[in-house]
């Protein structure tokens, strides 16, 4: 079960990146849209490009009043899941800033069309939802993630083992993150995460990030991240995508990512 387990496991949003986006733009039109070139695409510290280049873009609408919604995706690997090429993601919430002090909700869907796992473990489905209240004061911010939909990322008895008929709906993610400017064009960024996974509690992980990011203008930026993902059993250090004959892959080593985005 834990190369089953191994791809499921490392499907995670980047819910804190497009939050961000949104509260950081200053832009006259409330519409935006976004394209980034990365030479992979980690999210919660695992690689899940299996270590090759990724392409995203986003599309955003952020009104005055806190409210936004948008679509994001990018490119994913089949090693890393099972007949997957693309993870869509789709959100909408409300974050409202006073002074320092920032508050808010957001609601994410992750969809990975024609992505699922073997037929022996059920055939089971990648997709999975999330409810995220977030507070923030200057350069700290704090968010909750919590899994509404039955499944997180495909985690079940079916695909895990155990007893018949468990889920792992209420599984949640602990995201705090620290961001401050160093001077006009350069951003420090660091991370920490606590993933519980609701009845597989054997497959729990953390995972850091830092990262510098420099705005280059006219809506560039460039950035360069060190991630780092572990858990308490080695659980992920060897996984494939559950298919015999798959490649196997430690994708939580870590390793540093470039980044190139352009936003519109």
């Amino acid at each position: 079960m834990r190369k089953i387990l191994g791809a499921a496991s490392l499907i995670m949003s980047t819910c804190v990146v497009h939050a961000e986006q949104l509260k950081e733009q200053q832009q006259t039109s409330p519409y935006s849209a976004n394209v980034t070139f990365a030479s992979q695409y980690i999210s919660r510290g695992f690689q899940q490009t299996w270590g090759k280049p990724a392409l995203q873009g986003g599309l955003d609408y952020a009104n005055p009043n806190g409210f936004f919604v948008g679509t994001w995706a990018s490119s994913v690997s089949s090693n890393y899941l099972r007949d997957a090429s693309v993870e869509w993601d789709f959100y909408t919430g409300y974050l409202k800033t006073i002074d320092k002090f920032s508050i808010g909700m957001s609601v994410f869907y992750y969809y990975y069309p024609g992505a699922k796992s073997t037929p022996e473990t059920g055939s089971s489905s990648y997709n999975y939802g999330e409810i995220i209240p977030q507070i923030g004061y200057g350069p700290l911010s704090l968010k909750y993630f919590v899994t509404y939909t039955p499944d997180y990322a495909g985690y079940n008895s079916k695909t895990m083992g155990g007893s018949a008929g468990k889920r792992s709906r209420g599984s949640s993610y602990l995201d705090l993150n620290f961001t401050q400017p160093i001077n006009d064009t350069w951003t420090f960024g660091a991370h920490y995460g606590y993933e519980r996974i609701k009845n597989f509690s054997e497959s729990n992980f953390q995972d850091v990030k830092a990262e510098l990011i420099k705005d280059l203008g006219d809506g560039w930026t460039t950035g360069l991240a060190y991630t780092k993902a572990w858990d308490k059993n080695s659980y992920y250090k060897k996984y494939s995508n559950g298919e015999p004959g798959a490649p196997i892959s430690n994708p939580i080593d870590s390793t540093f990512t470039v980044s190139v985005k352009k936003v519109f």
